[in-house]
């Protein structure tokens, strides 16, 4: 059976088993929330670095992935010799996701543009890439965004455009990156962290977008790095934020009623966070190639800027490699590999 048409029929038995497995209730308020998975089951790598004779791929990171159009779609970094760049491919079974053919996006003249974000906007019926980039004149990074009416042609995506362009109205902290852009009914956010334990939340209005970036308003500060992805959890009104921890790479939840409120972090039932080596698994057949879970992103029910993901089936498709595999290297080299994380409730 193809991983899609698993995907798939799950949803239907998710509703019914959530309520046992997933949902539960608060005592104190009456509002559903989500229990995090006791552990996790991880994938063999399912998207490796490329051998080929030119533009030599280190390393494969930051995924970001919708399903449309009968088929998965993944962007990602692709690490080259002494630059960063975005690439993409389309599969329609995850045993496929490897041979599937890579595309060099063509965005950018930057040598370092990055950590994707895909989701369809459906205001202005186009898809967006959101990004960060690297540019000349600017005195931090671009936050920068692309476009396509056709998701499946590489060759279709604007070249690179600001967000917020690093000149004097650009007011991000120092240091902002990971940029990810998440509406509701009525306004666009803008969530990006610095590398000081702080998520940062800008936003605009739906009809300004993909402008109208104003304010720059402290949203979260904790023990973490990068990476906050944040999602619409389906069918409970709330939302649901994952932030990268430094060192041996892992991530922890966050919940919050409103995508401007306060955040509550969340731990499985036996106190750990989300997903770190504490608690990930092998899957059968499937060798130990991992102890770092970094950069990913749920796989949503939809593909719309709501973000939505099902709780009752989380599934995190994310950047892994073994913590040893580090040493002696520099950063740029690590050998990320691409993997999925399924749930064991």
């Amino acid at each position: 059976m193809s991983f899609h048409l698993y995907f798939r029929s799950l949803s239907l038995l998710s509703w019914f088993i959530g309520t046992f497995a997933a949902i539960g209730t608060d005592a104190q308020d009456s509002k559903p929330v989500i229990t995090l998975p006791e552990s996790w089951t991880y994938s063999a790598p399912l998207i490796v670095p490329e051998n080929r004779p030119s533009d030599i791929s280190h390393a494969q990171k930051d995924p970001t992935i919708v399903f449309a159009e009968g088929a998965w779609h993944v962007f990602m970094t692709v690490k080259l010799e002494n630059r960063s760049a975005i690439e993409y491919c389309s599969f329609q079974d995850w045993q496929q996701a490897d041979a599937a053919p890579r595309h060099l996006l063509p965005l950018s003249s930057s040598n370092y543009f990055c950590a994707p974000q895909v989701f369809f906007y459906e205001p202005q019926s186009q898809w967006y890439l959101i990004y960060q980039a690297s540019m000349p004149d600017a005195k931090k990074m671009w936050v920068a965004y692309s476009t396509t009416k056709t998701i499946s042609d590489p060759n279709s995506w604007s070249t690179i455009r600001p967000i917020l362009d690093g000149g004097p109205e650009d007011e991000r902290i120092v240091g902002g990156l990971d940029f990810w852009i998440i509406c509701d009914h009525e306004n666009a956010y803008l969530f990006f962290t610095s590398l000081n334990g702080k998520l940062w939340r800008m936003s605009a209005p739906l009809d300004s977008f993909p402008h109208g970036f104003t304010e720059c308003t402290l949203a979260l500060q904790g023990e973490f790095f990068e990476a906050s992805h944040t999602y619409r959890l389906q069918g409970l009104d709330q939302y649901l934020t994952l932030i990268e921890v430094d060192g041996r790479r892992y991530f922890k939840a966050f919940i919050s009623d409103r995508l401007d409120g306060k955040w509550q972090e969340l731990l499985t039932p036996a106190g750990l966070p989300f997903a770190s080596w504490k608690n990930i698994h092998p899957g059968d057949n499937t060798q130990n190639w991992t102890d770092n879970i970094s950069h990913g992103e749920l796989l949503r029910s939809g593909s719309n800027q709501l973000l939505e993901v099902d709780p009752a089936n989380l599934q995190f498709l994310f950047q892994g490699m073994l913590d040893s595999q580090k040493s002696g290297l520099p950063y740029g080299r690590f050998p990320w590999r691409i993997g999925l994380l399924r749930p064991n409730y």
